[in-house]
């Protein structure tokens, strides 16, 4: 379910983790994606408060949350987690949440943060949120017309 081009408001991106969570944010006019924040989660209750406060504070109207799958396009077991994580996260903000393929961000954020010469542990702290811009990025390229799911690479 995306968010109507006419509402006005940010789109959070979201790279999922079961210990981190990389959050990013676009402009109102979604057209750039910027890395935000790596949230460390603490619990059911206090990540719902900090979601919610998110909403609020930058003007959230959409959540993507990056869907892992494999290579061949088929889901795995982490993208049955990032599903009820979307669910979960829908359900505690009243945010509409689409999924999109995430194939490779965390690669990608890896790769940018080496260039940057930065050492392991500063990498490691920002991975995440990176992680999410470039989801995020990807996603208002296409402007979330990612339809059915996710192909193979060898798809045409």
């Amino acid at each position: 379910m995306n968010a109507p081009p006419s509402v006005p408001g940010r789109v959070a991106g979201i790279d999922f983790g079961s210990v981190r969570i990389g959050i990013a944010l676009s402009d109102p006019e979604r057209r750039l994606a910027s890395p935000h924040e790596t949230y460390t989660r603490r619990g059911p209750d206090h990540d719902a408060r900090r979601f919610a406060r998110l909403v609020e504070e930058e003007g959230i109207v959409q959540f993507v949350v990056g869907l892992p799958v494999h290579l061949d396009g088929r889901e795995s077991q982490k993208s049955s987690e990032a599903r009820a994580f979307g669910a979960w996260l829908a359900q505690v903000t009243g945010v509409p949440v689409a999924f999109f393929d995430e194939r490779f961000t965390t690669v990608e954020a890896e790769q940018a943060l080496l260039g940057a010469d930065l050492s392991r542990r500063r990498r490691k702290d920002r991975r995440d949120r990176v992680a999410a811009q470039i989801l995020l990025a990807a996603y208002l390229e296409s402007r979330g017309r990612q339809t059915g799911p996710p192909r193979g690479l060898d798809d045409p």
